[in-house]
């Protein structure tokens, strides 16, 4: 596959593969705990990723800054994101809430890039990020319930969307050369050191080993860990990472989309068009 081929491929295979960790999440939650998953995903991520490099003779980082900056990114791309988001759905945040936060990502990226990144957010950008955002949130809002809403957790949801956008940032500033296999190797040592202590302090290390848990582990591990995050340090490494934050967007509606096929929930129309202006808003923003 040529890299310009590659390079028009990777944001949709890295939107449709990163949609499917809401699946896993569904589909893991009644035989595992939330932080023993994630930490046993990391392990396995690690142990894959690092076998990969060595067969592939790819050379590990000479300088401590290099492994630094790695294990930083790790931490909060992984550690801090997806344990924040599984523990807070966990502990009462309805999923469409914990939807919700995490669409404003992108808005939290486009505010932060210019003064830590010196990118210009354009008025066509902005445009796009305002127009995604209110698709994201019509796709989310059948599912807000009418309950009240849990504030520690609330809390945790918002702590990990700001976690994943200083990532992001972090990712593009450190500007790291790394073998994109080495780098994603090195993030998960730093995302499994950061969830072992929380994992013991607040969970039993309950794991159901079902046939649904063992297949939902290989995708987390394979689909997700290896897969989507590669794509993610590529994206991030060609573009800036507004554009890339803006991807996530589509998330929410193609998440439903996989719902509807598989767990036959239902679409309503205004989904349906939160789905369309997800797809109107990522045009905007990623046109020259």
């Amino acid at each position: 596959m040529s890299s310009s081929l590659f390079a028009r491929l990777a944001p949709p295979l890295f939107v449709l593969i990163w949609a499917t960790g809401f699946i896993v999440a569904r589909l893991v939650a009644p035989y595992a705990e939330p932080l023993t998953f994630l930490f046993v995903r990391y392990v396995l991520a690690t142990l894959v990723l690092a076998g990969i490099v060595m067969a592939a003779g790819a050379s590990w980082p000479r300088r401590w800054s290099d492994w630094r900056n790695c294990l930083i990114a790790g931490i909060l791309l992984h550690g801090f994101y997806l344990g924040g988001v599984f523990w807070s759905v966990r502990h009462g945040l309805p999923a469409g809430i914990s939807a919700l936060v995490a669409g404003l990502q992108p808005l939290a990226t486009g505010l932060l890039a210019g003064p830590l990144l010196g990118e210009r957010v354009t008025p066509r950008r902005w445009a796009g990020i305002g127009i995604g955002f209110l698709g994201a949130a019509l796709v989310v809002a059948p599912k807000l319930g009418a309950s009240g809403i849990p504030p520690v957790p609330l809390a945790v949801c918002v702590l990990g969307m700001l976690s994943i956008t200083f990532g992001t940032i972090w990712q593009k500033r450190t500007g790291s050369t790394l073998d994109l296999r080495v780098n994603a190797t090195i993030q998960y040592i730093g995302a499994a050191a950061v969830t072992l202590p929380l994992m013991l302090l607040t969970e039993e290390g309950r794991m159901d080993l079902t046939l649904p848990l063992i297949g939902a582990m290989a995708w987390a591990v394979f689909g997700l860990s290896i897969g989507a995050i590669g794509l993610l340090l590529f994206l991030i490494r060609q573009g800036a990472v507004v554009g890339v934050a803006t991807l996530l967007y589509l998330v929410p509606p193609v998440a439903a989309l996989m719902a509807f096929a598989l767990f036959g929930e239902t679409l309503s129309p205004i989904q349906l068009a939160g789905m369309a202006l997800a797809a109107l808003g990522v045009a905007v923003a990623s046109r020259s």
